[in-house]
């Protein structure tokens, strides 16, 4: 084999082996950070929200009973937030946003509300005040354990979104290697270039060129889409970590929902990055190997 053959050989399966750990790196971080940013948008934020809706139709149920008069005929207002309530607490079960506690502790929910809706109905058909006083309290009590409940599952449902929106070290880590290999791809095409320019007298070698524009706009472009998505987290998580008033909810759904706009075309192209390190790949082999095989049948120099 001639030393031309052997120096090209080598160039080539060092800008193959590079380009193979770039792409799968490349793939691990971006992944690390993107699939989870569908979830967050459509699982977690309504779910959040959701059991933020439930707290505050509770709350003004009870504010409705409390300032019925005194027979407690709340039936209008009080079993609207009710209904308001169950509406929210199907929905928050249909996101299972933290998964098997999340569903047993929403089933409890569900039935201390039927359990606080008989006391107060018992309540208001009472006219001995004592006693229904005595309801009122009961009904206090049990509506207090279910915002203790719904508070905590609201904390748990945050401590998902936190880990969704999070950048811990392994990204870190992966991210830091992806810019080292990307950086040492490039120097490693463009030294190749530099060879094969001065071995065989030919100023550019497109397929080189074109792997290297692709190496370096490619991991540029990803990057950036990482960061939008990372800040968009935050964004989404800062507004959901504050407890809103019923009438501030939809604005913060909103919000959420325009910071994450695009999370599924982020999410996406994770495919395309296996695409790309294939075409890079593709384009080396192009560029090196044609003028491997002129070398073939040459003695050594």
């Amino acid at each position: 084999m001639s030393a031309t053959r052997r120096d090209l050989t080598r160039r080539l399966w060092l800008l193959l082996i590079l380009g193979a750990t770039t792409t799968v790196v490349l793939f691990s971080a971006y992944r690390g950070v993107h699939d989870d940013t569908v979830p967050l948008v459509s699982s977690s934020a309504p779910g959040i929200l959701a059991v933020d809706t439930a707290k505050n139709a509770l709350q003004r149920a009870h504010e409705a009973v409390d300032g019925s008069g005194p027979q407690g005929d709340a039936t209008g207002e009080f079993h609207t937030q009710i209904s308001v309530a169950h509406q929210s607490i199907a929905l928050a079960a249909l996101e299972n946003v933290t998964g098997p506690s999340d569903r047993h502790t929403l089933q409890t929910v569900t039935g201390l509300i039927t359990v606080y809706s008989a006391w107060v109905e018992r309540a208001g058909k009472e006219p001995n005040t004592s006693l229904r006083d005595a309801y009122l309290h009961y009904a206090l009590q049990v509506r207090n354990d279910i915002l203790d409940r719904l508070d905590e599952l609201r904390n748990e449902q945050l401590n998902v979104a936190r880990k969704q929106a999070a950048f811990p070290w392994p990204l870190w880590l992966g991210w830091s290697a992806v810019l080292a290999l990307c950086l040492a791809l490039c120097v490693a095409l463009m030294e190749a270039q530099r060879f094969a320019r001065r071995r065989f007298r030919s100023a550019v070698h497109p397929s080189l060129l074109a792997a290297t524009v692709l190496c370096v706009t490619g991991v540029a472009a990803l990057g950036w889409f990482t960061l939008r998505a990372h800040t968009a987290m935050a964004n989404s998580l800062a507004e959901l970590s504050e407890t809103r008033a019923a009438d501030d909810i939809p604005e913060v759904g909103a919000d959420v929902e325009g910071y994450m706009a695009n999370a599924g075309f982020w999410a996406s192209l994770s495919d395309w990055v296996l695409i790309g390190g294939v075409l890079l790949m593709a384009l080396t082999v192009v560029g090196l190997w044609p003028r491997i095989s002129e070398y073939r049948f040459k003695a050594p120099r």
